[in-house]
């Protein structure tokens, strides 16, 4: 199957374009994309290098590529659209039907889903993160009063970025604790968490991802052993058992999934949309 070129284009960072556009490419299991972010299209001279940009691809590969568009200035759109692609706005396709059932016309205004419009938000996007930043894998634990929630589980199953996705994303404040050799020999948790028991929320995996996700990182070592790992799993399930603590089995979520699933099965509110 040939390989498809795709264009997320934007008037801002591309974000929202790629976000929206790899939620449809997703659809297409087996398709090859090759994907190019196209930002910051501001002046009719960017929309139309951008043109010429796509143009170029699609000649060079006798395929038309795919746009995804997320821009806001009709002037700007009407030039990307006659590009040689299949041109998909994400504005079109629903701004105007809001316009429609709200009665209200739209500010087309750029740069609205990325500015610092609200600055209270940006701030508690900022503190939310420097929180999940100085409560990593449990360096900090004095702290552990101001957290929202705080994701535990054996090294590398994804708590790091599950934690600053939740903070930059929601605003939500999350700690991490890696469970260690003390937890897996007592069985118990440690005093620090047990008097924040409420908040914990555990992490687990397929012994076979996590030995081949640790022998990336230490190869032949015996932290990747399939004894070791198998033996940290054991124990990090026991001990979620016994204290009653929820989890998810990460092999085949997305941190984005598993951010998710945290908050809606601890009733955590997002302070934040994305």
């Amino acid at each position: 199957m040939d390989r498809r070129t795709v264009f997320f284009v934007s008037d801002q960072t591309g974000v929202t374009a790629e976000t929206m556009g790899h939620s449809l490419l997703t659809q297409f299991d087996g398709q090859a994309f090759r994907q190019i972010t196209l930002p910051f299209i501001s002046t009719i001279d960017k929309a139309q290098e951008a043109v010429r940009r796509i143009n170029a691809t699609a000649e060079a590969e006798a395929l038309r590529p795919v746009i995804f568009s997320t821009l806001v200035q009709e002037d700007m759109r009407e030039i990307i659209r006659r590009a040689n692609g299949l041109f998909l706005d994400f504005f079109d396709a629903f701004l105007e039907p809001l316009e429609r059932e709200l009665q209200v016309k739209s500010s087309r205004t750029q740069g609205k889903a990325h500015g610092i419009a609200d600055l209270g938000a940006y701030t508690m996007r900022i503190n939310a993160t420097n929180f999940a930043l100085a409560n990593d894998d449990g360096a900090v634990v004095h702290d552990y009063d101001r957290a929202d929630v705080i994701v535990v589980g054996v090294s590398r199953t994804g708590k790091t970025p599950t934690c600053l996705y939740m903070a930059l994303q929601y605003g939500i404040f999350a700690a991490n604790y890696p469970f260690a050799d003390e937890e897996f020999e007592t069985g118990r948790l440690p005093q620090t968490l047990t008097k924040f028991q409420r908040k914990l929320y555990g992490l687990t995996i397929t012994p076979e991802r996590l030995q081949q996700i640790r022998n990336e990182r230490r190869p032949n070592s015996r932290y990747a052993s399939p004894s070791q790992v198998e033996y940290e799993l054991r124990a990090a399930g026991a001990l979620f058992r016994r204290y009653n603590i929820p989890f998810i089995d990460t092999t085949e979520c997305s941190i984005e999934e598993i951010a998710s699933r945290i908050l809606d099965k601890t009733g955590l509110e997002r302070r934040l949309r994305p």
